[in-house]
């Protein structure tokens, strides 16, 4: 499903041309994929740069990383935009991707057999009761759900970056920039599928020291240009 997803946002979406750009996001993502476990994928990993001012970044299993030139341009250094290609293909490390299906399979599942359940037994508000159960499942399980992966993969991320020979330190500015560029104009955390940046500085600081103590210990510090 990855690589079929991967190859049809090739060709839906522009494929950046800027030779120099490319070769910039890739030092900095063959440096992080050497520290992905062969268990998790053990053959090249695919990048494509996308021309669009999005400031994002994806990787699907099967080894896809796809960054948007939008987030090339935010990112100050290349130790920020290893921050998030870390991020993201910590999220394939973690499997959650596959997590979430199962989650969104299972909720579906319970939600049908309630709403059939209040159907047979001729429960006049069966409507006003599914959609207060939609939303509680909504806010008390899946939006939770997203944060709680979106966390575990900043910490897999802040590892890879910093056992890659990128400064850690650096994933700190690169949230503070991200909080800058969406102009505080964000939802509250609880209805988000995202955490604050202001949660995710909390947390990545909590984790700093043995970041760069794996920083300190890194072989190679990359050097990616331009």
């Amino acid at each position: 499903m990855g690589e079929q997803a991967f190859t049809s946002m090739k060709t839906e979406q522009k494929v950046s041309s800027q030779s120099v750009s490319n070769q910039y996001v890739k030092c900095i993502a063959d440096a992080i994929t050497r520290h992905v476990p062969k268990s998790v994928f053990s053959g090249e990993w695919e990048l494509v740069v996308f021309d669009s001012p999005q400031i994002n970044a994806f990787a699907l299993p099967g080894g896809k990383i796809g960054v948007y030139t939008g987030l090339i341009e935010l990112s100050q250094n290349q130790h920020q935009l290893a921050a998030v290609i870390g991020h993201e293909v910590g999220h394939v490390i973690a499997e959650h991707g596959n997590e979430r299906m199962s989650s969104s399979a299972l909720i579906g599942m319970g939600m049908e057999v309630t709403n059939q359940l209040l159907k047979a037994n001729e429960i006049s508000s069966s409507n006003m009761i599914m959609a207060g159960l939609g939303l509680g499942v909504q806010v008390g399980v899946q939006l939770p759900f997203g944060r709680t992966h979106e966390s575990e993969a900043d910490l897999i991320g802040l590892d890879l970056m910093a056992n890659a020979g990128f400064d850690p330190q650096q994933s700190i500015n690169l949230w503070q920039n991200m909080a800058k560029a969406s102009g505080d104009n964000r939802q509250p955390e609880l209805l988000s599928t995202h955490p604050l940046p202001a949660t995710r500085i909390k947390n990545l600081v909590q984790n700093m020291p043995k970041a760069m103590e794996q920083y300190r210990m890194a072989k190679n510090k990359p050097e990616c240009t331009i």
